[in-house]
């Protein structure tokens, strides 16, 4: 097995040391070379930089048992993977969302005629956070929510998002990804009810962490972002509890239970692989694909986070990776749409 360090979670900014855009093949310096199998060849993974942590994990074992297949995980952003994958420059692809089929990606996808599959491989929740000096503000309904990230929202201060309570009349300092992140992608579907709908006057950026410095830093502040960033930082945010679309009236905060168990909704979300169908003919294509469903082995089922030995390596990545793993319907559904794939050369 790879020298993963430890056996607990690691965090996505320990991953994403060397920045992104960075190719890696491994976490970080280099390993020992592992086990010899009948496999060869390279493999070439690019797109969302959310993702790639999963990814380098599942890459690093399954070199480890390949020692002739070389990998390389890139994260250029999941829209500008897409247009290499699209093109057939890579056969692989991360994703923080589904690819955009009625638009440019898909129609460049039919120009190349790349046919793909698309697989689950993790879930994520989108946490909302404020300061830890915030004591008024607990929980949050969806239409609140609305309200306050809608385009030309009109609340401004504390006291707006809930009038008639007891909440200070000072100004709101909003924090959140920028268009080109599947994160505001995804936030802005699940709370506007269209991507790309949010109000002009946040500090937006591609890095959770600056959105993170920029909330601790003011007693006043708002943001949202991965969940997994709130974890690495909660004793300099307040999480706050989202209404839950299912549930009216009932509030969840984005646990690795409520995630994983799907009662923090709409602000989980999964995360994706995509497969060039036709790199699926090269055998240790097919091999690494099927890897992601394997059980993973005695050595791994040590992790403290390992809570059932019968857990796959992309369940395993999940954890080990600051994210939350599949549950065995949407784990199934993965293993029967690649198994079909495999057996009729089709997505």
């Amino acid at each position: 097995m790879g020298n993963l360090p430890g056996s607990g979670s690691l965090s996505r900014r320990q991953l994403l040391v060397g920045g992104s855009g960075t190719a890696l093949t491994g976490l970080s310096g280099c390993f020992v070379r592992g086990e010899s199998s009948d496999l060869s060849g390279e493999i070439h993974i690019d797109g969302s930089n959310t993702v790639l942590p999963h990814s380098a994990i599942v890459a690093e074992e399954f070199q480890w048992r390949n020692n002739r297949v070389i990998i390389s995980v890139r994260g250029s952003g999941t829209g500008a993977g897409f247009q290499r994958f699209c093109t057939g420059e890579t056969a692989a692809q991360n994703a923080s969302r589904v690819i955009q089929v009625d638009d440019d990606e898909g129609e460049l996808c039919r120009a190349n005629d790349i046919e793909y599959i698309e697989l689950e491989v993790a879930l994520d929740g989108i946490a909302v956070f404020t300061h830890p000096e915030n004591t008024w503000c607990d929980e949050l309904t969806l239409e609140e929510l609305e309200r306050i990230w809608e385009p030309g929202s009109t609340v401004q201060t504390w006291a707006d998002v809930r009038p008639g309570a007891d909440w200070p009349d000072e100004e709101i300092d909003f924090y959140g990804r920028d268009p080109a992140s599947g994160t505001f992608d995804f936030f802005t579907k699940a709370i506007n009810g269209e991507v790309g709908a949010i109000r002009s006057d946040y500090s937006a950026s591609a890095d959770t962490n600056v959105i993170v410095r920029g909330v601790r830093g003011t007693q006043y502040g708002l943001g949202f972002g991965g969940a997994g960033y709130y974890e690495e930082n909660e004793d300099d945010l307040k999480l706050i509890a989202v209404e839950s679309d299912e549930e009216p009236g009932t509030f969840y905060r984005p646990s690795p239970d409520n995630i994983e168990t799907g009662v923090y909704s709409p602000l989980t979300r999964p995360l994706y692989l995509y497969f060039n169908v036709e790199s699926l003919e090269r055998l240790e294509m097919q091999r690494f694909a099927e890897f992601y469903f394997d059980p993973i082995d005695d050595e791994a089922a040590e992790a403290d986070f390992v809570d059932d030995e019968s857990m796959t390596w992309t369940q395993w990545a999940a954890r080990q990776s600051g994210f939350y793993a599949l549950d065995d319907d949407r784990l199934s559904q993965g293993r029967e749409r690649l198994q079909a794939a495999l057996e009729e050369g089709t997505a």
